[in-house]
């Protein structure tokens, strides 16, 4: 807030990821994008303004005594990316709620909090005598809503409730989105601290894992951990899932909400949802895989010279973390090309000429068919791709399971096989572990009998 480009920190990183739900830039393309924003405004204020260039404007703004973005390096690339710190996305929030709003609804939070209320008490109610009459209450309620129905009686929400109940809805849903950022953020400082346990450690292997399991435990049974892991297991729900879509649909339409120019993300905001948690659970992936690393590290490379070098080199890099030396701390030497002379090569060395025993070849008399050299299996992957997406044009996703029902395997295993390659190449797929279900097909035996096979796998859900 007290930069001296706080509007352009704030609008620009407002428009390139909070709007667009983006959890990480490459370096090379949010610099691309920046240095359009920077040209635009120089053409508007003059020359003078903004004089460095966007890269260097995004490495200040990730610096440590600022803190604006998060600079990072993905598993397995070279490339920097940047991300939102959560309390840049705060401020951002905060910096939104100060604009004029068309109107200040009321009513749908006073309900909002009347219902919190309703269901903390009843929820809390060990009585069940107490807990039959609340029922019987709400069930006379619904028959006397029932009873007005269906005499002509229909009350409907006006414009001003619509718009009110539709503002508090877009509200909650920005916030989820925020709170995202801080679960993984937490997540991730967690990770860290792992990582900096297993570079200054030097008992025993039980006493770590101990340690950071005991921890990974906490976070995961706090308040935090138990609300988050709900919240994912209540959105892939592919019956949620549709329902939303559904709801999101028909409310959208209305003419009171549509007056009010809605987001276009707004349609797809749950998928927004499952994007960020998603993120969230990467971030616990790398916290096993981190785990994973120690052992093997452990159980292969123990007592090895170049262990205690690796790890005296972290501590002293941990060391120097919060402050650095001044002037060069390493050197390393420029790559320069390998030369390999025409006289360094080996000489023709000449093979073993093999020895073939003098053996005159009988023919027989068996009759073989040798069309069994020719039967080959080939996969018809263009078919199975068609498929998929014949199925998910009215659809916004299906399950392997419904594929396989609505056009059986014909090549069993090795289709089946086919399908989960797909999902990992062409297509966008999400895994339950939680909800295994089989999958069978037809085959023929050698005597001509029908045979029921089943592969039993988690769940794997094709997305549009």
């Amino acid at each position: 807030m007290r930069s001296d480009h706080a509007a352009l920190v704030a609008s620009f990183l407002h428009r390139v990821f909070v709007t667009p739900n983006v959890r990480g830039m490459a370096a090379a393309d949010l610099a691309e994008v920046l240095e359009d924003e920077l040209y635009a405004l120089r053409q508007h204020l003059g020359d003078d303004a903004f004089p460095k260039a966007g890269m260097d404007y995004l490495n200040d703004w990730a610096a440590p005594d600022k803190g604006w973005l998060r600079k990072f390096y993905r598993p397995g690339t070279d490339e920097a990316q940047f991300d939102l710190t959560p309390a840049t996305e705060k401020a951002i929030a905060w910096l939104a709620q100060l604009s004029e709003r068309q109107f200040v609804g009321t009513e749908s939070r006073l309900l909002t909090l009347l219902d919190l209320l309703k269901q903390m008490s009843e929820g809390s109610e060990a009585d069940p005598a107490k807990r039959i009459t609340e029922l019987h209450k709400k069930r006379d309620e619904i028959d006397a809503e029932i009873a007005r129905v269906v005499a002509g009686d229909v009350p409907l929400l006006d414009d001003t409730a619509l718009k009110d109940r539709f503002q508090q809805f877009m509200q909650g849903a920005r916030e989820l989105l925020t709170d995202f950022r801080e679960v993984e953020h937490n997540f991730r400082q967690l990770d860290r601290r792992v990582r900096e346990r297993i570079a200054l450690w030097e008992g025993s292997k039980g006493a770590l894992l101990e340690d950071i399991m005991g921890e990974r435990d906490a976070i995961a049974d706090s308040d935090q951990g138990k609300s988050f892991h709900a919240f994912w297991d209540f959105l892939l729900s592919s019956r949620r899932q549709e329902e939303l879509t559904e709801l999101l649909d028909r409310v959208l339409a209305l003419p009171a909400v549509a007056a009010l120019n809605p987001d276009t993300r707004t349609r797809r905001v749950h998928y927004d949802w499952m994007e960020a948690g998603e993120h969230t659970q990467r971030t616990v992936a790398v916290l096993s895989q981190q785990l994973r690393r120690f052992l093997d590290d452990q159980a292969w490379l123990e007592n090895r010279r170049i262990m205690d070098i690796l790890h005296d080199i972290e501590s002293k890099a941990l060391a120097l973390r919060d402050a650095p030396p001044a002037g060069n701390v390493m050197e390393m030497a420029e790559a320069c090309a390998d030369i390999e002379l025409a006289l360094e090569r080996p000489l023709f060395t000449p093979a073993i000429k093999p020895v073939i025993a003098d053996l005159t070849l009988q023919a027989g008399d068996e009759d073989i068919d040798p069309s069994a050299l020719f039967d080959q299996v080939v996969l018809d992957k263009a078919r199975l791709t068609r498929h998929i997406r014949h199925a998910l044009q009215d659809r916004a996703q299906i399950t392997l399971s419904e594929l396989v029902l609505s056009q059986p395997l014909q090549q069993g295993l090795a289709e089946l096989v086919a399908y989960l390659q797909l999902g990992s190449e062409a297509f966008r797929t999400v895994v339950d572990e939680d909800a295994p279900e089989p999958i069978r097909w037809q085959t023929v035996a050698e005597d001509g009998q029908a045979i029921t096979r089943s592969a039993r796998l988690p769940r794997v859900i094709f997305m549009r």
